[in-house]
């Protein structure tokens, strides 16, 4: 119902507004995602991550195959781009679609200028798991494979990360021996180390995966050292148990950001129609207790479906040190309903456990005429402006934001630069 008053109110109201008003309402006015410039793939294409390099081109990197989701083919792929994503290199293999699955690909930069991607990697070449029937992309070793020369080619070899066993591995149908488990987003820098997100899997049935946790991995050292070999890793949080959901079997999908007073924050997405959310004080070693996401302290929750919700910090432009998060603003329990997509901008607020970030009003930012299609998996490139990926599985593009639209989420600032749309 929302989507439909949405697009009858676009293509009512706005023809018959004065050209002024006509030019601003349409530049506040959510983008329809068939605008968009292409990413180019091999059919599936999934998860399009870019970081911006050192001589300004973009490097995306994304999960693509020729078959559909989950199929015999499917690995991981890099392209370029020097005009901001409105045309693309070929693609280039970072792992071949004859070798074993090669899944959901994470580009990090270093200072140095070296891009590592991080990835599920079916490094055994299983072809079916018990209780979880063919499908074998959600499982194996967390790999990782760098370059040096901006994506163009990559190394050979691939490493892996020792993930620490804990008891949701020791849960699955292997009793840990074989790993389940998938990452989304993109890692971060935080005080010396690189974070990242991703989540364990205990169990399969109704949904694919019945029972996940969200967990953390981090290096100290990635930043400077040059040799993969030597690189130190942690899975965090300390203990046996990862992030869960205060309802439900399902705890998957974190996002991180760093807060100015050295605070870890996440997001993570639940069954329960609600996104969850987590402080960590002492660099992920521990969480505030499970607790679905909330506009500020006591105040209404997120509503949020099974689907990707990702929170960045801006860190360029004349929002810096701001924040955005993605979601769908509806209460589904399920992997459908992801159009349109909205934004709330966040600001950090002080409280007497630390930094916190309080939300604003959801502003939708992207949608498709069509409402059978899910638009997901975002990300978030500031390059004299903001441009948004975005995939349907089937394509993936890049989206000019209007300064205007952007504005919106922290409009009608008074003299103390307070967001009066902020429900505090």
């Amino acid at each position: 119902m929302r989507l439909k008053i949405l697009v009858t109110l676009y293509f009512t109201v706005l023809p018959n507004l004065s050209g002024s008003e006509s030019s601003l309402t349409q530049a506040m006015a959510p983008i329809d995602i068939e605008t968009g410039w292409p990413i180019p793939s091999e059919g599936y294409c999934d998860q399009p991550y870019i970081v911006r390099l050192r001589d300004g081109h973009w490097l995306c990197t994304m999960t693509t195959g020729e078959g559909h989701e989950g199929t015999r083919g499917q690995h991981i792929v890099s392209t370029r781009s020097r005009d901001k994503g409105r045309t693309w290199s070929p693609l280039v293999d970072i792992e071949p679609a004859a070798g074993p699955e090669a899944s959901w690909a994470m580009p990090f930069l270093t200072p140095g200028g070296r891009v590592y991607v991080f990835y599920t990697y079916n490094a055994t070449n299983m072809r079916e798991v018990i209780g979880g029937g063919k499908r074998v992309d959600t499982l194996g070793e967390y790999a990782f494979k760098y370059s040096d020369d901006g994506g163009r080619s990559w190394t050979r070899d691939q490493w892996y990360i020792p993930v620490r066993n804990t008891a949701i591995d020791r849960a699955n149908p292997y009793q840990g021996k074989v790993r389940f488990f998938w990452g989304v987003g993109k890692p971060i820098m935080h005080q010396g180390s690189m974070f990242l997100g991703f989540s364990k899997v205990g169990k399969f049935g109704q949904g694919f995966l019945a029972e996940t946790e969200s967990w953390f991995l981090k290096s100290d050292n990635i930043l400077t050292e040059e040799n993969p070999e030597r690189l130190h890793w942690d899975t965090l949080p300390e203990g046996d148990h990862g992030l869960r959901s205060p309802e439900g079997p399902i705890a998957e999908e974190a996002n991180l950001v760093a807060l100015s007073d050295g605070s870890l924050f996440c997001t993570y997405r639940t069954v329960a129609g609600f996104s969850c959310h987590a402080y960590s004080r002492d660099g992920g070693k521990s969480w505030t207790p499970s607790a679905f996401m909330t506009y500020r302290p006591d105040g209404p929750r997120v509503h949020h479906p099974r689907a990707a919700n990702f929170v960045r910090k801006l860190s360029e432009g004349p929002y810096a040190g701001r924040y955005i998060y993605w979601f769908h603003n509806h209460s589904g329990r399920g992997y459908q309903g992801r159009n349109p997509a909205y934004l709330l901008g966040g600001i950090e607020h002080n409280s007497s456990e630390g930094k916190i970030i309080l939300w604003g009003e959801p502003m939708a930012v992207l949608y498709s005429k069509d409402p059978r299609v899910r638009i997901s998996y975002p990300d978030f490139i500031w390059d004299d402006g903001l441009y948004i990926t975005e995939t349907q599985k089937s394509i993936a593009r890049v989206h000019a934001i209007p300064d205007v639209l952007l504005h919106r989420l922290w409009n009608d600032h008074d003299e103390d630069f307070e967001p009066k749309n902020f429900p505090y």
